[in-house]
């Protein structure tokens, strides 16, 4: 993987969205391309001083939103996607994280996301 990614303790964001965002980054400006392996879970965790499932929640959010997908024994792959695609995905996180903060129900934030949408 090419992709510097750097956790800062003193960061008052969590370290599994650090590495998510930095790997988010990298694949919106070019800098990894779709077909590129990412550093095995265990491997990365080690490199960067993280636990393992640190790394393997950003890695699951990231397939989520549609960044990455494992391949099994082949890994973790990023994914081709165009623009619009990365942009709304990237705006649905942002969505999801708010309403959480905020505690509204799942439920009621599909709805909100209807009406918002008029349907």
């Amino acid at each position: 993987m090419s992709v510097d990614i750097r956790v800062d303790a003193t960061s008052p964001m969590p370290p599994y969205e650090q590495v998510r965002t930095q790997i988010i980054a990298a694949i919106d400006v070019g800098s990894v391309v779709a077909g590129t392996r990412l550093a095995p879970v265990r491997t990365l965790a080690a490199d960067l001083g993280l636990a393992a499932n640190t790394v393997a929640r950003a890695y699951k959010e990231l397939e989520e939103a549609g960044y990455v997908e494992t391949r099994g024994r082949a890994g973790t792959v990023v994914r081709g996607r165009d623009s619009a695609a990365a942009q709304a995905a990237q705006a649905a996180r942002a969505y999801v994280d708010t309403v959480r903060r905020l505690g509204v129900a799942p439920g009621d934030a599909v709805e909100l996301v209807r009406a918002a949408l008029g349907g």
